[in-house]
């Protein structure tokens, strides 16, 4: 085993393996930009070396600093995680080269499956099934769209070096193929360095199945069975489950064998994860699924930890033996599948604005009770903490939820309660989202395909989990505690009500913002001492029953309201109140009338950019006039394209900045005149 590794990386992965070694015994030095002095990640390594700024070409992507920080510090080996260089035939020959492990798989099978187009012809000759399509090198654009009227609409193009649901992009239609190739090609160029696309029959009704395969250098391969990634969004998972529902046995088995034929095909060393496209009749005829060979990723995968809790196996520690030279620990005969398991990613963006992805900082980040970091029925994986700046540079994810269980409908249910438990203010965040996913009809009864968040849009998106009763009520408990708190001993100083000599009932209003409406809660301080809570609109009123107890830097709620009773709890950021309960999150705005009695209208005729980002490209010129939804600009931000459209018909006035600017979150883009 070795003495010493350096982690090529950051963030939860970078911890990830950081755990492992240090179970193992094994040292570990980490790498850092600019951005990341004081990131989780550098204080879980015993060592740490900077490597330049803070966007990834000046940093995680610069192999030759990291290899000369691994041969500074003494490293045997270099772990590259996920990403970044993780499958980067060179750098795998410069460590190699430079006298150093690469833990990972051989820079031949790195090439063999990092192009699409390859590693189809070589699945073909394994026999290996696949997808109807065009994996050729010609890319004349006129070429292209002739393949893909052969093909037959709906077609996918993918990015040839692609991954992580980037240059990727679905064609419905002839009409639309030339405008769809031009965006995946560009933004092909901006992620992996080069344009080269594949185009393949988009299946209909499909599910995303992988298989984690493993294979060492004494020719033992084995697949440690399957997980279903078929929840996505922007073709980017969301929820991956192991193993996956429906399976047949036969079927499993089977595509567990083509899994493990893909990899010894091209002499597969290490952890990897072939991927299927299956292409369900219904959801309820397993045996009618068909299988077909999508691409091999050549790392170990985000939700991996999914494998090692079906399976018991740690499989960083099986990457850390395998590279050393060892055998594989298990042999295929004694794996086994030990109950479900299913993993949630929560990532710092805004489901209701289609995933834009957001920027902030971790003022609050409260984890479930009971976690632990890499075993247990309940286990988080992170490489943050409270404070710490989520920042355009690097992508959304800020945490993985992982929960295991005996039964899938038991893994359903801690997962939600522990989402419920994940309390994260100070950036938008798809926590409640994910909640809202494991509750519709199709993923509860496993209907499952990568339709299935649009599919199910009614129930995911618009929603008020929460309910304005509760949220009215904890803001004014919230409002009641807060004024207590500032409050001295003079009793003539109170702001509840109390009176020395009572002769009536008082009332107060307060005035609150919920979903962007005006709300008033009229709070009655009675004779008795007890308060009534009466909410317009919606003419909700009845008794305020509450108990707080202080939870650091919140209240820990027991509240009955209108019917009602849940636990909260409320934490404060300015104007604001971010309240969780069992039911559900949302955030409720307290309106000081005289700050805002002086408020104008919002200025109009601002485009402005949602997020730090870069400028790709303005798909219109000044003078232009333009209708509601057209294209307007075109931004690069946290790995993803992003386009800026037409509030409404109108016209451009001005264009304020080149392609190629970098801008920040907030700056007007353009000016524009609407109709």
């Amino acid at each position: 085993m070795f003495k010493k590794i350096l982690i090529a990386n950051r963030g939860e992965i970078a911890c990830r393996v950081a755990a492992t070694a240090r179970r193992l015994g094994v040292q570990t030095v980490a790498v850092y930009s600019d951005a990341d002095a004081q990131a989780k990640h550098v204080a879980a390594c015993d060592e740490a070396i900077h490597i330049g700024g803070p966007a990834p070409k000046d940093s995680y992507l610069q192999w030759a600093r990291i290899i000369e920080a691994a041969r500074a510090t003494g490293a045997q080996a270099i772990h590259p995680g996920y990403g970044f260089l993780s499958e980067n035939a060179e750098f795998a020959r410069a460590c190699a080269a430079a006298g150093l492990v690469f833990i990972g798989p051989p820079a031949a099978a790195i090439e063999a499956m990092g192009l699409k187009a390859e590693s189809k012809r070589l699945m073909e000759q394994a026999g290996v099934p696949l997808v109807p399509g065009y994996h050729g090198a010609d890319q004349d654009p006129a070429l292209l769209q002739r393949e893909a009227d052969r093909i037959g609409y709906p077609v996918l193009i993918k990015a040839s070096a692609g991954g992580g649901g980037k240059g990727m992009r679905v064609v419905e239609r002839s009409a639309d193929f030339a405008a769809a190739l031009a965006s995946c090609q560009r933004e092909a160029s901006n992620s992996f360095g080069e344009d080269a696309v594949l185009i393949e029959k988009y299946v209909q009704r499909p599910r995303h199945i992988e298989i984690q395969v493993f294979a060492d250098r004494h020719g033992h391969c084995v697949y440690l069975h399957e997980r279903d990634c078929s929840v996505q969004r922007r073709h980017q998972k969301v929820l991956e489950e192991a193993p996956a529902p429906g399976l047949t046995p036969a079927l499993r088995q089977q595509m567990g064998q083509a899994a493990v034929a893909a990899a010894q095909a091209v002499g597969y060393v290490g952890a990897g994860t072939v991927e299927f496209i299956v292409e369900q009749v219904a959801y309820d005829q397993p045996e009618a699924m068909i299988y077909f060979f999508m691409e091999m990723n050549t790392r170990l995968q985000v939700e991996h930890p999914v494998t090692e809790a079906i399976t018991g196996v740690d499989l960083v520690e099986w990457q850390l033996r395998v590279a050393a030279g060892e055998a594989l620990p298990l042999q295929q005969h004694e794996l086994r599948l030990q109950g479900h398991a299913i993993e949630a990613r929560i990532c710092a963006e805004n489901p209701e604005q289609q995933f834009l992805p957001a920027t902030g900082t971790l003022l609050r980040y409260r984890k479930p009770p009971h976690c632990a970091f890499e075993r247990g029925p309940l286990r988080f994986d992170d490489g943050v903490r409270e404070g710490d700046a989520i920042s355009p540079f690097y992508d959304s994810m800020v945490a993985k939820l992982i929960v295991h269980a005996d039964t899938r409908e038991q893994a359903l249910a801690r997962l939600d309660a522990a989402l419920a438990q994940t309390h994260i203010v100070g950036l938008t965040t798809n926590v409640q989202f994910l909640r809202q996913v494991l509750r519709s009809p199709s993923f509860e009864q496993a209907r499952l395909d990568t339709a299935l968040i649009p599919r199910e849009a009614a129930l995911l998106f618009g929603l008020d989990p929460l309910g304005l009763p509760l949220a009215v009520a904890a803001a004014t408990v919230q409002t009641l505690l807060d004024e207590r708190a500032q409050e001295g001993a003079d009793p003539f100083s109170r702001r509840d009500g109390w009176r020395s000599h009572p002769s009536s009932e008082t009332v107060r209003h307060i005035a609150f913002e919920y979903q962007g409406q005006p709300v008033t809660a009229s709070l009655t301080y009675q004779r008795d001492g007890g308060l009534h809570l009466s909410v317009e609109p919606g003419a909700y009123a009845g008794p305020l029953r509450f108990h707080a107890l202080p939870a650091g830097s919140a209240w820990a709620l027991e509240l009955g309201f209108a019917g009602l009773s849940s636990r909260a709890s409320v934490y404060v950021q300015g104007e604001q109140m971010h309240v969780f309960s069992p039911r559900g999150a949302a955030q409720i705005v307290e309106i000081d009338r005289l700050a805002h009695a002086g408020d104008s209208a919002p200025e109009g005729g601002r485009l402005s950019a949602p997020m730090p980002g870069k400028v790709l490209s303005f798909c219109v010129s000044a003078g232009e006039v333009v209708k509601k939804g057209q294209p307007l600009a075109l931004m690069e931000a946290m790995k993803m394209e992003h386009t800026i459209a037409a509030p409404s018909d109108g016209t451009v006035a001005e264009l304020l900045y080149a392609p190629g600017d970098q801008v920040a979150e907030g700056a007007e883009l353009l000016r524009f005149t609407p109709a």
